[in-house]
């Protein structure tokens, strides 16, 4: 007897995706809010980016109090209360973050707006945690995968209308030349994010939804926690030092960037030697996800999060240097780049013919590309000079085909191309040098699923607990951008400071390497199909 299939909760899936697109619109819109920031606040490009760090450091100290006080009782919280649960207490927290910027903002407080950012994000990292696997129990367990890259999907579109959006509720339209954003402006824009969170949150709190929960035993690893909380406490020791002493801000953010990446090898290196207590990093390619996430994350926020201060460069792109109300056009293009090549990373869980697949790899890229260049249209931008870029899409592509959807190459590949346009993108200037910088958007575009599908290979039981400790990786987005910025600062060339990204990305492609011989070792062939992205 045929076993029928469950069917789609396709009600309760198009709320879920709503969530998705609003992660991707506020992490996108940061990149506007961050160089109207700078000038109204009068920052330099380092404090500028404590937005960002905020934002994504929310994301690691989330998850890790999770992850600390499960260890701590014994069992899964998240579970214990279910994925619907955890959704709506995430949700609820966001709405308190955005309606905290509105005091925030009329106090014209830069602190009280970073600690409302933080606590926006630190709903939104219990929404991840909870919303991918409730994602697979709306529907049949075998077409997973398809709800997951559809929402990844929308994540996307969400990544590319963000800046658009929020640029025209600060600055209205092109055309009507508001460079003066008032307080009024912001109050709108998160009174409007924070009702649309508490919509989406009453609707699931009376929905008929499954509470989403499963029976999976809780891993403990007492020296993986180890190393998490002392992580914790380096970071939280350098926030102090930060604030009470007068180190620099370049060392102060290169010490962060050696200490995380330090005790992360440091413990690949112990679990390597005795794996009893590690947990999940007892497994060599799961600490080596680890820092490729963190390197992942770190390096495609800090090339969004500081374009804006290289756009306003005099000199750089125009004479005068842009203005804020002018960037939103290639702020749009860098995220809806990695729209464009999540689109396509997409083709492969679809049911398609080899020939099939080969004619959508081509076309899907070019109907995001009009996509993103339809909206600036319609929102008043000259797109002429986004044109162009399709010469990075057909690149783009050709580097698809290369990979042929295999983590490990497709991953390899991406990142020594990414690299190389880093290093262009710094040896030019104007409209040449603004393409190589946002083509590193469609190089990141799938990394996401590469490294984490190579993270949690062969992880069996620790699968779960492996997961958990990638997504707190997501603090690479905390402390690479300020990194980057702190050498703008210093050098006073904020060109310069993009060899920064260049580095990420060839340690991505060493990672890659290291990755293949690493699972070689362990009889692991993971040069499987992908799709998807974060």
């Amino acid at each position: 007897m045929t076993q029928s299939k469950q069917p789609t909760n396709t009600g309760a899936l198009a709320t879920l995706v709503i969530v998705f697109f609003f992660w991707g619109f506020i992490a996108a819109s940061n990149s506007i809010f961050i160089p109207f920031c700078r000038t109204h606040f009068k920052l330099d490009q380092f404090e500028s980016q404590l937005i960002g760090s905020a934002f994504y450091g929310a994301y690691f100290f989330g998850s890790f109090i999770l992850y600390i006080v499960s260890s701590l009782v014994g069992y899964d919280i998240l579970n214990k209360i279910g994925y619907k649960k955890g959704i709506i207490y995430g949700l609820w927290i966001s709405v308190v973050g955005a309606l905290l910027i509105i005091p925030s903002a009329n106090a014209n407080s830069f602190p009280a707006i970073l600690a409302s950012f933080f606590v926006v994000a630190l709903g939104f990292s219990l929404q991840q945690t909870a919303a991918q696997p409730f994602a697979i129990v709306l529907g049949d367990p075998s077409t997973g995968s398809h709800r997951l890259n559809l929402a990844g999907g929308v994540n996307s579109l969400g990544t590319t209308l963000g800046p658009i959006i929020v640029s025209f509720f600060l600055f209205g339209t092109p055309s009507s030349g508001n460079a003066n954003v008032t307080v009024t402006n912001v109050n709108n824009l998160y009174m409007i994010v924070a009702a649309v969170f508490a919509a989406v949150a009453l609707f699931f709190t009376f929905s008929k939804l499954p509470d989403g929960k499963d029976d999976a035993k809780f891993e403990s690893s007492s020296k993986a926690s180890t190393s998490l909380v002392v992580l914790f406490l380096a970071i939280l020791l350098i926030i102090l030092v930060g604030h009470f002493t007068s180190l620099g801000k370049l060392p102060l953010t290169a010490i962060t960037l050696v200490i995380v990446v330090g005790i992360l090898y440091t413990s690949y290196g112990a679990a390597s030697k005795n794996g009893d207590g590690w947990g999940a990093m007892k497994y060599q390619q799961l600490i080596l996800g680890m820092i490729g996430i963190f390197l992942y994350v770190g390096v495609e926020v800090t090339i969004d999060n500081n374009f804006g201060a290289l756009l306003k460069t005099p000199g750089y792109i125009t004479e005068a240097g842009m203005l804020d109300s002018e960037i939103s056009k290639y702020i749009s293009l860098y995220w809806g780049s990695l729209m464009i090549g999540r689109w396509t990373g997409a083709i492969g869980v679809f049911n398609l013919s080899e020939s099939g697949k080969r004619i959508a790899t081509i076309v899907v890229p070019f109907v995001a590309f009009g996509i993103i260049l339809f909206v600036n249209s319609l929102y008043g931008n000259n797109i002429k000079d986004l044109v162009p870029y399709s010469i990075c899409v057909i690149i783009a592509i050709a580097a698809f085909f290369y990979g042929q959807q295999k983590p490990v190459k497709t991953l390899l590949t991406l990142a020594l191309l990414a690299t190389f346009a880093m290093l262009f993108g710094v040896m030019t200037k104007g409209i040449i040098s603004v393409y190589a910088f946002m083509s590193g958007g469609l190089c990141c575009s799938i990394m996401w699923p590469c490294i984490f599908s190579l993270g949690v290979a062969g992880l069996g039981k620790y699968t779960s607990q492996g997961s958990a400790f990638l997504i707190m990786m997501i603090l690479g987005g905390a402390v690479i951008p300020p990194f980057q910025g702190s050498i703008g600062d210093s050098t006073s060339n904020m060109h310069i400071s993009y060899l920064v990204a260049a580095c990420c990305f060839a340690a991505l492609a060493l990672l890659a390497v290291r990755f293949r011989a690493v699972l070689k070792s362990q009889g692991l062939n993971f040069d499987e199909q992908i799709g998807g992205g974060h």
